[in-house]
């Protein structure tokens, strides 16, 4: 084994933290620019909505495309999703409500779609998330709309229903759940697990072959069983790597849900929808005119015109007895010419037709 050259390991650090100081002197100078456009603005429009969530978007795109390593292209965009809020928080920091608790996957969403100079703003319910966007309360809202092996979140749709708010993107989340403990805590000492129903479901599996002896113990949501865990002494939570982060805990084991390629994805509200890009979902809240036929002639607009549905989902509307409200995610925006024409066509085929947003379309993050 040849031993290092210390002359060279002095030398190579030393490059480095030259780069580095290279690297703040340019961050302080983006810092500054940003600032400055954020002047103009405030001089210039300032009805105008300070976020421009196109601009982030063809600057994240740019800089993923150019990159040709060695550094990683999974973390270009993570790190100038950062840089970016950072920057944006010298103007005004954006005003995110979420689903919370902090620790929690729509937490994580959130922190993922705006960085971590945001300002969060978690929630109690969902409604709660809706109703703090409406009032200005918050610039953004995320709420979680389905699950890859658990179906619509129910809660998300029913909102829609009375909300003015327009969807301006989504988020499509791996839930990578993990078991975290007290740092001084070894896994054959757990006792107790804690975690929500549905995460403990979903790794069944996992804790009966490493944690038979273990009680399962339900909790409100991930984040309240980091905490719990933290304040037991034989107790041990299922939760994301971010409540680690937040209560003061290890990670013994990553990813130990059952189904690796489990994802959730999260809609952001906010008052009015994402300009075109190309690449776009559109999702449409229609209530059908009773009688046979109703829902074919839901479909056969968006079909005759190629248009691809790839959502549909159906909810009672709560206003008269057995009516029912559909959900529809279809492939394009509003604002494309097949789009319209098909759109034009709906409003006059269904008792009512509501447009809640064209958005880009996502990719899961981080994978």
């Amino acid at each position: 084994m040849t031993t290092p050259d210390p002359a060279s390991l002095f030398n190579l650090r030393q490059a480095i933290n030259e780069v580095d100081d290279q690297v703040l002197v340019l961050l302080n100078r983006r810092a500054s620019l940003a600032a400055e456009v954020g002047r103009l603005k405030a001089a210039t429009a300032p009805e105008a909505l300070f976020h421009a969530p196109k601009r982030e978007r063809e600057i994240l795109s740019r800089l993923e495309a150019a990159n040709d390593g060695p550094f990683p292209s999974a973390a270009v965009r993570t790190i100038f999703q950062e840089i970016m809020s950072a920057c944006l928080s010298l103007e005004k920091p954006l005003r995110v409500a979420f689903l919370g608790p902090e620790g929690t996957f729509t937490h994580l969403a959130a922190r993922h779609q705006f960085g971590g100079s945001s300002q969060s703003l978690p929630q109690g319910t969902i409604q709660a998330v809706f109703k703090a966007v409406e009032r200005q309360q918050a610039d953004y809202g995320v709420v979680p709309v389905e699950n890859a092996t658990e179906g619509a979140v129910d809660s998300t749709l029913d909102a829609f229903l009375d909300s003015p708010l327009q969807i301006c993107a989504e988020i499509l989340l791996p839930v990578d759940q993990a078991l975290l403990l007290r740092p001084d805590l070894d896994l054959g000492a757990v006792r107790r697990v804690y975690s929500h129903p549905q995460a403990l479901g979903q790794c069944r599996r996992w804790l009966e072959a490493h944690l038979p002896q273990a009680d399962r113990i339900e909790a409100p949501s991930t984040s309240e069983a980091a905490r719990l865990a933290r304040e037991d002494g034989e107790g041990a939570a299922v939760a994301s790597e971010l409540a680690a982060e937040l209560f003061g805990l290890k990670v013994a084991e990553a990813r130990i849900q059952d189904l690796a390629a489990n994802a959730t994805r999260f809609l952001v509200l906010g008052p009015k929808a994402a300009e075109p890009t190309g690449q776009d979902r559109t999702t449409l809240l229609a209530m059908a005119q009773d009688g046979p036929g109703a829902l074919l002639r839901l479909l056969e607009p968006l079909a005759r015109r190629g248009l691809n549905l790839s959502r549909i989902q159906s909810r009672p509307t709560r206003r008269k007895l057995w009516e029912y409200a559909f959900f529809l995610d279809v492939e394009g925006h509003a604002e494309d010419a097949a789009m319209g024409a098909a759109l034009a066509e709906l409003r006059s085929a269904c008792a009512s037709l509501k447009v809640l947003g064209s958005y880009p379309q996502a990719a899961v993050a981080g994978r």
